[in-house]
C-alpha cells in the first residue's frame, strides 16, 4: 500500500532528529571526560537545536475586556444550580447522584442559613434533567408557592445517626477574617509591600464568592423573566470592578435593552411590525412601575428572598432585599447605566497594575478600622470616594501609575463611544491598548506617600478630578469635593462634613509619621509594625496596660508634632487646622 502523502518526509524528519540528538549526546559524554567547559558548550548546542526543531507554544497574554468577562460569567451562571443540603452529607455520594444528570464542571460548599452547594454543570440541559425528577415540598400547616427555580432542597432518605463520624464538607468562607486575626497575619510578613498584598488576598472576593454573586443574579433573572423573557440581570459595582470585599452588598442591574430587538426584521418592504405597548409619561415612571412589579414578585414568590423594600422615589429607584440562600444583601435597579460604565472604568484601573488594588484595599481597611468609613449612611467618607482618592493619587505620581480618564478616551475606538443620558462615557475597553507604566515604586513607598499627600492637601481650595488627573478649583463650598468622572457636575463626596474630613487628614498625617518611624519586623519587641501598626484592633484587644500607656504617650507626641506643623507650616498661612481644611 502506498504511504499517505506527507508521511515519508515526516518519518525522515523524525529519524534525522533522533540521529542528531544521539550525536549531540555522544559529544556531551566525551566532553564530560575532557572538561566541564566543553560539556556546557555541547549542552548549549543541544538546547539550541531542540528549540529550533520544536518551537515553544505561544501563550496568550491578552487581557479580557470587561464585557467578555461579564458574558462568560453570566453564561456560566446559567449552567449552575444552588442546593440546600443536610448538615451531614457524604460529598462523594452527593456528586455521584448529581452526576447522573450530567457532567459536573465545578462545585463548592458554603454556609448561609444552612449548608449550601453550588453545582456547575457542563451543559445547561442537565438542569432540565434535574428539574424533571424534582417534586414540590409537602408542609403540614402551610401551602407552597409553586414557582420552579434553580434552588433545590436535598434531603436524605436514611439520615445518619447523631453518633455518625461523617466528615463535614469543606465550606468556603463568605466574609473577611476578624481584624485582630488579620493583624497577627500581617506581623508575620517580610515587608510592608508583602503586608499589603497579604491584606488584599484576605479581603478580596474569592473565585467561589464571585461565582455565587453571578448565580444569585441569574436566579433573580429567572424571576424577572416571568414578565420580561429576554431580560438580563447583571451585577455591577464592587461585585465586578475588582475592588469588591468579601461580605459587600450585591448590586444588580436589570437590562431590558434586548427586548423588542429583532435580528430578522426586514429592511425593505411596505410594512414594519412593532409591539403594542402601554405608554407612560417618562422613563423614570416606567422604571418605577417595572421595579414595583418585580419587587412584588420577589416578595411573594422568590425562594429565600426576605425583607423586600421598594425604594422607588430615590434618585435611582431600587428594590432592596436579602437573599438568604446566598447570604447577600441585594439592591436591584433598572435604569443605572452610568453605574455600569463606572464599574467598567474601575475594572480597567484595577487590572492595569497590581499595586492599584493592593493600595485601595489597604486604605479602605485602614479607614474602616479607624471609623472613617461606615456601613451606615451619614457624613462619613464612602469607599467609592476613597477609591477615587487612591486613583487620583496614582495619577499624580511621576510617571503616572495609571492614566487619566481623558487619556483613556483618546485611545477609544468607534465601538467604545458611549453617551448616556447626555453624559460622555467614552473610554477604551481593550486593556491591551493601554501602555504599562514606567513607575516602579514599591507599595510601602506608595502607602506612605498617599498618607503624606492627603495629609497636606489643600482641600479648602481644590477638587479632585480623575478625568484630568489633576486638581482644579472647587466649584462649591463642600469640605471635600471629588468630581464624578461621568456626571461631572456631581460631587460624589458631598455628604462629607468638615469634622469627618478633618479627622481623615489628622489620621493620614499620623499614619505617615508612624510609617516613617517604623523599623520593620522585630523578633524581640513583639509589637505590630508596618501596616499592622496603622490598625488599632490589636492594641484594643490584646495589648497589656503598659502597651496601651505607651501608645497613648506616642499619640501625645504625634499631637504635639502636628501642632507644631500647624504653627510653622507657611503653606496654610498659620491658620488653625479646622479653618485650613474648609
Amino acid at each position: 500500500m502506498a504511504a499517505p502523502i506527507g508521511r515519508v518526509p515526516l518519518l525522515l524528519q523524525c529519524r534525522w532528529l533522533l540521529v542528531s540528538r544521539r550525536a549531540v549526546a555522544k559529544r556531551i559524554r566525551e566532553a564530560r571526560c575532557s572538561s566541564t567547559e566543553a560539556a556546557a558548550a555541547a549542552l548549549k548546542e543541544q538546547q539550541a537545536s531542540s528549540s529550533e526543531e520544536v518551537p515553544a507554544p505561544k501563550t496568550d497574554t491578552r487581557k479580557k475586556t470587561f464585557s467578555e468577562v461579564l458574558a462568560e460569567r453570566l453564561e456560566q451562571a446559567q449552567r449552575t444550580v444552588l442546593i440546600d443540603c443536610p448538615s451531614k452529607i457524604n460529598e462523594k455520594k452527593f456528586l455521584k447522584y448529581m452526576s447522573s444528570h450530567g457532567n459536573i464542571k465545578n462545585h463548592f460548599f458554603y454556609e448561609s442559613y444552612g449548608t449550601y452547594a453550588v453545582v456547575e454543570f457542563s451543559e445547561k440541559d442537565s438542569i432540565a434533567s434535574l428539574q424533571g425528577v424534582t417534586g414540590n415540598p409537602q408542609f403540614k400547616d402551610e401551602c407552597p408557592v409553586p414557582f420552579v427555580s434553580r434552588i433545590f432542597t436535598l434531603t436524605l432518605k436514611n439520615p445518619p445517626s447523631q453518633a455518625s463520624n461523617q466528615t463535614p464538607v469543606h465550606c468556603h468562607r463568605l466574609s473577611t477574617v476578624p481584624l485582630g486575626e488579620l493583624i497577627r497575619k500581617l506581623c508575620d510578613a517580610n515587608s510592608v509591600s508583602d503586608q499589603l498584598h497579604m491584606l488584599t488576598e484576605e479581603y478580596q472576593l474569592t473565585e467561589e464568592n464571585t461565582k455565587l454573586r453571578f448565580l444569585t443574579c441569574s436566579l433573580i433573572q429567572d424571576i424577572a423573566g416571568a414578565y420580561f423573557p429576554n431580560c438580563t440581570m447583571k451585577p455591577f459595582g464592587s461585585s465586578v470592578n475588582t475592588f469588591g470585599k468579601l461580605g459587600c452588598d450585591l448590586d444588580m442591574f436589570l437590562d431590558l435593552d434586548e427586548i423588542g430587538k429583532s435580528t430578522t426584521r426586514r429592511k425593505t418592504g411596505p410594512f414594519n411590525l412593532e409591539y403594542k405597548m402601554k405608554r407612560v409619561p417618562s422613563e423614570r415612571i416606567a422604571t418605577q412601575r417595572i421595579l414595583y412589579v418585580i419587587g412584588e414578585f420577589i416578595d411573594n414568590f422568590g425562594p429565600g428572598c426576605v425583607g423586600v423594600q421598594k425604594i422607588l422615589n430615590a434618585r435611582c429607584p431600587l428594590v432592596r432585599f436579602s437573599h438568604q440562600p446566598s447570604g447577600f444583601q441585594c439592591d436591584l435597579t433598572a435604569n443605572n447605566r452610568i453605574a455600569m460604565r463606572s464599574s467598567e472604568l474601575l475594572y480597567i484601573y484595577g487590572s492595569l497594575d497590581p499595586r492599584v488594588r493592593a493600595l485601595v484595599f489597604s486604605v479602605r481597611c485602614w479607614a474602616r478600622a479607624h471609623g472613617i468609613t461606615s456601613s451606615i449612611p451619614g457624613s462619613w467618607i464612602t469607599n467609592f470616594s476613597l477609591t477615587m482618592m487612591v486613583l487620583f493619587f496614582l495619577q499624580k505620581k511621576t510617571p503616572p501609575i495609571i492614566p487619566a480618564l481623558d487619556h483613556l478616551k483618546e485611545l477609544a475606538d468607534v465601538q467604545d463611544k458611549q453617551v448616556i443620558e447626555g453624559h460622555d462615557c467614552t473610554f477604551v475597553s481593550d486593556l491591551n491598548k493601554i501602555q504599562p507604566t514606567g513607575n516602579t515604586q514599591s507599595l510601602d513607598v506608595l502607602l506612605g506617600d498617599f498618607f503624606e499627600y492627603f495629609g497636606n492637601f489643600a482641600f479648602n481650595k481644590y477638587s479632585l478630578n480623575i478625568r484630568k488627573g489633576k486638581e482644579q478649583g472647587k466649584p462649591e463650598t463642600s469640605p471635600l469635593h471629588i468630581q464624578n468622572p461621568f456626571e461631572q457636575s456631581l460631587n460624589i463626596s458631598k455628604n462629607v462634613n468638615a469634622m469627618q474630613l478633618e479627622r481623615f487628614v489628622s489620621l493620614a498625617r499620623e499614619s505617615a509619621w508612624i510609617l516613617q518611624q517604623d523599623k520593620g519586623p522585630s523578633s524581640t519587641s513583639g509589637q505590630p509594625w508596618g501596616m499592622a501598626a496603622l490598625l488599632p484592633a490589636l492594641t484594643a484587644n490584646n495589648a497589656s496596660k503598659g502597651a496601651r500607656k505607651k501608645r497613648r504617650t506616642a499619640s501625645e507626641r504625634i499631637k504635639g508634632l502636628l501642632d507644631s506643623l500647624k504653627i510653622n507650616n507657611p503653606s496654610n498661612g498659620g491658620k488653625p487646622f479646622s479653618t485650613w481644611v474648609r
